[in-house]
Order: C-alpha cells, then sequence, then structure tokens
C-alpha cells in the first residue's frame, strides 16, 4: 500500500491543509464574527416583549420580526455559497459584518414597526453571510477529517453567542433601556470588522483553490443543479431542516413568551431556561461531533433520536393536566431542545462528502437554508394560531409536529441511496490509492 493509501487510510486526503496553531488563529477570528452575528440574530428573543411594547404590536406583527430576518437568511443562503466559491471568505465576511452591524444599529434607534422591520432585514441580509464562510474556512485550514468536528465547533460558538444575549442584553435592556443596550451591542460587530480587515486570511500558502470561472448565469446553473442533484445535498437540508427549527423557533422569539405567559415563569426563570438550552446545545455539540468524527453510520441514528425526543417532550409538556407544567418537565425539555443544534449541524456532513471543494459553498449553502426555511414557517404559524386561538400555546405550537413529520419523511426516503453511493466513492477512492507493485 503506498503513502497515500496510509494517509486515507487516517481519514486524509493528498494536498490536506496541515491546520495547526496557524489555522486555529485565523479560523478563530473567522469564528468570532460568527458568533456576534448570532448575539444580533437572537437579541430579539430577550427582548420580544419590550418590542411588543415598544412598538405596540401583536403577536402575529411581532413574529414578522423574526420572520423577515429568516426569510432574508434562508433566501440569500444559496447566493452566499456563490459568492464564497467565488470571492473567497475574507470579502464575504467583511461584506456580512458591515451589513449586520447596520442593521443592528439601526434596530436600536428605529422610531417605528417599518423601519425596526427594515433593520431586522438588514441584519439577517449579513448574518447570511457568516456561517457558510466560516465553514468553508475550516475545510481550507484544517483536514478533511476534522471536518464534522470543525462543523461543529462552529455551532457551539453560535450557541455560545445565543449565551451572552441570553444573559448580558436581557439585564442591560432592564439597567440601561432599549436604544442604549442594542446600540452598545453593535460596537462589537465594529471590533470583528477590525480583526478580519487586519489578520485573517482565506488559506495558507501553497493551498490556493483552483480560479473558478466567472459568476455568470451559466455558472450559477451549473453550481446549483450539480449540487442540488447529488443526494447528499439533499439529504443534509432535510436533516437541517427537521433537526433546527425547535430550538431556533424556541430561542429566536417564543420561547420566552411561552414559559412566561404559559407556564407561568418570571422572565428570571425563563431566562434561566434559556440558558439550559444553550448550555445543553454546547455540550452535546462536542459530543456529537466527537461521534460523527468517528462513526459515520452514526449520523442519521442521532438525527432521528434527536427528533424523536424533541416530539416526545413537546407533546408531554403541551398536554400535561393542569395549568403549567412542572419545573422539572420544562428543564429536560429545554435540555432536549440544546441537542437539536448540533443535530442539524450533522446535515453538513452528509453535504460536504457528496460535493467537491469548487461546490463546498454552494451545497453548504442548500443545507444551511432548510431549517432556516422550517423556523420561518413555524414562526410565521405560531404567530397566527395564537392570535386565532386567543393566546393558546397548545394549539399554536402543535405546528411542530407537522414540520418534523415531513422532514423525517424525506429523510427516510434518501438514507438508502445516499449510502449507497456513499459506499461505491469510498470503494472507488481505496482502488485509487493502493500502490500495485509490479
Amino acid at each position: 500500500m503506498s503513502a497515500a493509501s496510509g494517509s486515507a487510510a487516517a481519514g486524509s486526503l493528498p494536498g490536506d491543509p496541515p491546520g495547526g496553531r496557524r489555522a486555529v488563529a485565523v479560523w478563530c477570528i473567522g469564528v468570532a464574527v460568527y458568533f456576534v452575528a448570532v448575539i444580533f440574530r437572537t437579541s430579539l428573543g430577550v427582548a420580544g416583549l419590550d418590542a411588543a411594547d415598544r412598538f405596540e404590536v401583536n403577536a402575529s406583527a411581532l413574529s414578522a420580526f423574526s420572520i423577515l430576518q429568516l426569510l432574508v437568511y434562508a433566501g440569500m443562503q444559496i447566493p452566499v455559497g456563490l459568492l464564497v466559491d467565488r470571492l473567497g471568505t475574507k470579502k464575504v465576511l467583511a461584506i456580512g459584518a458591515v451589513l449586520f452591524t447596520a442593521g443592528q444599529l439601526g434596530f436600536a434607534f428605529s422610531p417605528s414597526y417599518g423601519t425596526a422591520l427594515g433593520s431586522r432585514a438588514l441584519l439577517g441580509c449579513g448574518d447570511a453571510m457568516t456561517f457558510i464562510s466560516v465553514l468553508r474556512l475550516g475545510s481550507r485550514w484544517f483536514p478533511v477529517r476534522r471536518g464534522p468536528l470543525i462543523a461543529q465547533f462552529a455551532g457551539l460558538v453560535g450557541m455560545a453567542g445565543n449565551l451572552v444575549s441570553t444573559l448580558a442584553l436581557a439585564p442591560l435592556l432592564d439597567g440601561i433601556g432599549w436604544t442604549a443596550a442594542f446600540a452598545g451591542s453593535a460596537v462589537a460587530g465594529v471590533v470583528v470588522l477590525v480583526l478580519l480587515l487586519f489578520f485573517l486570511k482565506d488559506h495558507p500558502e501553497g493551498h490556493e483553490p483552483e480560479p473558478l470561472p466567472h459568476l455568470g448565469a451559466a455558472y450559477v446553473r451549473r453550481q446549483i443543479t450539480a449540487s442540488w442533484r447529488e443526494p447528499g445535498t439533499r439529504l443534509g437540508l432535510w436533516v437541517h431542516f427537521t433537526a433546527q427549527f425547535p430550538a431556533m423557533v424556541f430561542l429566536l422569539l417564543w420561547g420566552l413568551p411561552f414559559l412566561v405567559e404559559a407556564q407561568g415563569l418570571s422572565r428570571a426563570g425563563a431566562g434561566a431556561l434559556l440558558t439550559v438550552v444553550v448550555l445543553s446545545n454546547m455540550a452535546v455539540g462536542l459530543v456529537y461531533g466527537q461521534i460523527v468524527a468517528r462513526h459515520h453510520g452514526a449520523r442519521l441514528p442521532l438525527t432521528l433520536g434527536t427528533v424523536g425526543a424533541t416530539a416526545v417532550l413537546w407533546a408531554v409538556t403541551l398536554v400535561w393536566p393542569g395549568a403549567h407544567a412542572p419545573l422539572w418537565l420544562l428543564i429536560v425539555l429545554c435540555a432536549v431542545l440544546g441537542a437539536c443544534g448540533p443535530a442539524s449541524m450533522i446535515g453538513f456532513d452528509f453535504a460536504r462528502p457528496a460535493n467537491p471543494p469548487e461546490r463546498q459553498g454552494t451545497a453548504s449553502g442548500i443545507t444551511n437554508m432548510g431549517g432556516f426555511v422550517a423556523s420561518m414557517t413555524t414562526l410565521f404559524a405560531i404567530g397566527l394560531l395564537l392570535d386565532a386561538s386567543g393566546g393558546n400555546y397548545g394549539v399554536a405550537f402543535s405546528v411542530v409536529f407537522l414540520l418534523q413529520a415531513l422532514g423525517v419523511s424525506q429523510m427516510l426516503r434518501l438514507r438508502g441511496r445516499v449510502a449507497r453511493i456513499e459506499r461505491e466513492r469510498l470503494v472507488a477512492s481505496r482502488v485509487e490509492t493502493v500502490h500495485v507493485p509490479v
């Protein structure tokens, strides 16, 4: 067996980036940008009730903030993936940082509901440019075998941003008020923009990507069509779609109102339970990353197990007899919701090996769109059902089960085809790396 085959057996490929301390330093700058973007994205989750009072809106109008933000985010995923493949990480991240900082600052000073909506849309546009860029940065600086763990670490950092918005922004809103809290947080966007402009680099020396053709209509069609034809990309999208949205909806907008208005908790108690979701996400992300990196066969069982546990806990919570579910059940629900983010990240581990390096951004964009489309749909449906049912959260949250059923059916439909293609590619790669003596 040749040296190449030994490398393949270890999980590396010829020409893999070296990793090392410099890779970690560069990657940390990229994830710092994503960290700030998540703080801005989830800031409305702890300010939902304040926003309803400030702009004098009902549940449907309040949900429009997050829906518009996610609509822009989801709609930008494929264009951003194409831009990342074409322009590189640094340029796209810089544009994103400018946009989400401007959006957060605009939200701080918005005098009306309409201008606040526009600010959240601008924030969503900038936020959309961060995660795919960070995934591509990791693939350019670290060996392939590190891909699942690097992706889970990126998700973990994002949840740390959610933790900051939960623990820091809520007290700021109470202490210094709306404008000062949101405007002050926007300073973090300026800091990470300066860091990336001076210190971030797209790839290590000697690992420059092949030049791509002009970003015209024909190129765009080829990239999207080729990525979508891969069953692994489609399975990745449905994994992300099904696993991510229950926790995203809970953290982004409806968790705090549900815990306060439907479960009778104080805002401090509700904030503590939101923190449980975030801490659980960070802990589970480390475990899932290690498992998937070592056992690719565990990807779908982990996803389906997480989705099933989430559905069971939501059902038990919503039908619990009496006015309120017990605190222990709410804690367990939040801990299980914390596993949704890491499970959704497994979607990228189906899309990544199905596509060559020059399509990684596009494939990641298609995958990442799944969860945000599901979240946007659920946010909208919950707002409508709350208004229609007079504030009945049991009726409103029932929409979660419909989207989970749709996603699971699609995952089960695609899993056999993806497994067969992955086995064929594994056999082909082993044949190519075996040295036949003469």
